[in-house]
């Protein structure tokens, strides 16, 4: 039956290796996200995981008459068991079913590293476990003083252990986003030409299409509203813990969830093309991109095997000098290698780093490479590009001036009321402006557009104008003083002004901009405190761009920079020996994405920043480059940490079991030694578990109002 059982063991183990060679294409979460079955990096992780599971359960279970039969553990733990004939083989006999069903996997794994020439991990372990089994065996047949028989099956059940956690670990990493394909609805209420619902699959929309979310309901694919209003849970994908008003003409993305209204949404891409599946491809590369602390580790386990080699032979020779060579020697050789096993040394950096690809995640932050997100804790400079970035992108009223017996919320609700019909960015403004001082535009008739100039319609009996200086000049009018110096004003900080006509005459004046994020204060602020420099690049003037940085308080500033010069700003930067990462959203900076050594792309930017970014902000806020800098500095810290304490082990036991101390009576068994490697196992798993606590969270900087400060855009 346990034949049977091994058999079955590794024909899984088979098909989860054909399924690891054969998986890597990013056209699985794909799949996945519209619904179909695929194997990713969750399905292939869970495989290992289940493997690893059994086999140490297993192998633990059968580890259990090699412990109680043990005389070492006997006579320390003070007790007996009951002996009867053939008793003595009871060790040896699970000792090999043990080695040959937990232990022959490590085996196969060290293969490869042994065909390349560079052993490693795997080659560390099998070599550990294969001279415990050997040794073991020989003293069977040419008794000597000791065994390593209960020591052998507990380094397997450590090593069947670590990789089960290991792989549990990495795994829930990948399927705590695999499991935002199940978001996805199986079916999608579809409009028809004549106005009734048609229930389809999801996987039979197209583009253009037009589906009805009901409340509560998930919606089935991207698209952009074209009818309803509605509060949406975007949190599973952007981070965002806030539902996100939608109204006509605002964007939604497949797989979050409607609020209480009903939304008719025009389905504008679907499969491999959503956000969704574009967020599964991403993490699934940065889950194939290995960190550098993770190729250290590797190469630290490479050192490891010939200084454990090494130190054996020495521990050899000086042994048989000092006693001549006996079984003593032998011993003392095989507690060397036994011990070097560097189980802990493979868990330090895997587990770091799942539990910070899971952080990022769940913090709006994706990571396409992992050297990258590695790197952000030594950056010294940041380079943003402004507009989109900084800024909103988009024109705002930041200053209003007016004249005669009208006052600023009357002259918007004028403007509001002439601008109602307009498609205009100008237009945009005004009305926005007066939505945010809840005003209500008047009536107005007989709107006419005058090109290049402005708008003109009728208001309550009065003939109302909305425009800039050609404008004035088309009715030859008389700008009063207090008008005229508002313009200049406006015009020395590069903003834009139009003008509020009534019958004729200027009463009113607003400047317009592009607005600065709120949030652009609080990151360079941030970032200032982190001890990294804020520097920004933009097309705009010198003018613009002098008045953004100096309201920012940002260092360096390049402007009038054009879209293919860009990378070559960077290039200066990291010319003085400055590590650089540029965050940008436009295909404008893409090279410049690349040329940086961090390249971070704002999540709605075009899919070419983003194709060009090694980490992208999904909730298009630039206070996670802030966040992002905290959790690589804190995922860093822990690496160390658990290199210190893996690292540290084999420091401290290599020497105590090659017999340094010695001659003041002190040896290190292998059973202690064991014991060890377990304690510093546990140790490295607890303490990359704390990286969960690091908190994320901004400092409450002084200086932050809710008046938003605004400049002219690119």
């Amino acid at each position: 039956m346990l034949e049977d059982e091994a058999e079955d063991a590794d024909e899984a183990e088979r098909e989860v290796d054909e399924q690891y060679e054969s998986s890597g294409t990013h056209g699985d979460h794909g799949e996945q996200a519209n619904g179909h079955d695929g194997h990713g990096e969750g399905g292939m992780h869970e495989g290992h995981e289940q493997m690893f599971r059994r086999r140490f359960f297993v192998s633990t279970l059968l580890s259990i008459p090699v412990l109680l039969y043990s005389e070492t553990l006997q006579e320390w733990l003070g007790f007996s068991v009951p002996a009867f004939p053939g008793s003595e083989w009871i060790n040896p006999v699970f000792a090999i079913i043990v080695f040959a069903y937990g232990g022959v996997p490590f085996l196969r794994m060290a293969v490869p590293e042994l065909e390349d020439r560079t052993p490693g991990m795997m080659t560390l372990i099998s070599m550990a476990i294969t001279v415990a089994f050997v040794y073991s065996l020989a003293s069977v047949v040419f008794p000597t003083a000791s065994t390593f028989f209960w020591e052998l099956v507990t380094l397997i059940d450590i090593m069947l252990l670590g990789h089960w956690i290991e792989m549990r670990s990495v795994r829930r990493a990948s399927s705590a986003l695999d499991e935002l394909a199940k978001l996805l609805p199986d079916t999608a209420e579809r409009i028809t030409e004549d106005g009734g619902t048609e229930e389809v699959p999801v996987n039979e929309l197209g583009e253009g299409d037009l589906v009805l979310v009901r409340p509560g309901a998930s919606v089935p694919a991207d698209g952009v509203v074209e009818e309803g209003d509605s509060d949406v849970n975007e949190s599973m994908i952007t981070g965002e813990s806030k539902p996100v008003s939608k109204e006509p003409g605002d964007e939604v993305i497949g797989g979050t969830i409607n609020g209480d209204g009903s939304l008719r949404v025009r389905i504008a891409a679907t499969g491999d093309e959503t956000t969704l599946a574009g967020i599964m491809r991403l993490v699934e590369e940065a889950q194939e991109s290995e960190s550098r602390t993770q190729q250290l580790a590797d190469r630290a386990a490479g050192w490891l095997f010939y200084i454990a080699l090494a130190v054996a032979i020495v521990t050899g020779i000086a042994w048989t000098i000092a006693v001549s060579f006996n079984a003593t020697v032998i011993e003392r050789v095989v507690t060397v290698l036994v011990i070097a096993c560097p189980h802990a040394l493979g868990l330090a950096i895997p587990l770091v780093v799942a539990i910070n690809t899971s952080l990022a995640a769940q913090n709006g932050m994706l990571i396409r490479d992992r050297i990258a997100m590695e790197q952000a804790r030594e950056l010294d400079t940041i380079i943003f590009d402004k507009t989109g970035t900084l800024t909103k992108g988009e024109q705002g009223i930041v200053d209003v001036e007016t004249v005669e017996d009208i006052d600023e919320d009357e002259a918007l609700s004028l403007a509001a009321a002439v601008e109602g019909d307009s498609e205009h960015m100008i237009a945009q403004a005004v009305r926005e402006a007066a939505n945010e001082r809840n005003l209500d535009a008047p009536a107005a008739t007989g709107f006419e557009a005058l090109k290049g100039r402005g708008v003109r319609a009728t208001v309550d009996g009065a003939t109302i104008h909305v425009g800039g200086p050609n404008l004035l000049s088309h009715l030859d009018t008389d700008v009063p003083s207090a008008l005229t110096a508002f313009a200049e004003r406006a015009g020395e900080d590069a903003q834009t002004v139009v003008y509020l006509l009534r019958d004729g005459t200027p009463v009113a004046a607003f400047a317009l901009a592009d607005v600065v994020r709120e949030e652009s204060y609080q990151v360079v602020d941030a970032l200032h405190e982190l001890g990294i420099e804020v520097a920004m690049l933009t097309g705009d003037s010198e003018d613009v761009a002098n008045a953004v940085a100096d309201d920012l308080g940002i260092d360096t500033v390049f402007a009038e920079v054009l879209p293919e010069d860009k990378d070559k700003k960077v290039t200066e930067l990291q010319e003085q020996g400055k590590l650089v990462a540029m965050v940008g959203d436009g295909v404008n900076d893409a090279p410049a994405l690349t040329r940086a050594d961090i390249g971070i792309a704002i999540g709605s930017g075009t899919d070419v920043a983003v194709q060009s970014a090694d980490i992208i902000l999904v909730q298009n806020n630039p206070l996670d480059v802030v966040r992002l800098v905290k959790l690589s500095k804190a995922s860093y810290r822990k690496m160390k940490e658990n290199l210190a304490w893996a690292a540290g082990y084999n420091v401290f036991a290599l020497p105590l079991a090659a017999g340094v101390l010695a001659p003041i009576g002190i040896l290190l068994s292998p059973a202690v030694g064991a014991l060890l490697m377990s304690l510093s196992t546990v140790i490295v798993a607890i303490n990359a578990q704390f990286l969960r606590r690091v908190d994320l969270s901004l400092p409450s900087l002084p200086g932050v109002t809710a008046q938003q400060t605004a400049q002219p855009a690119d």
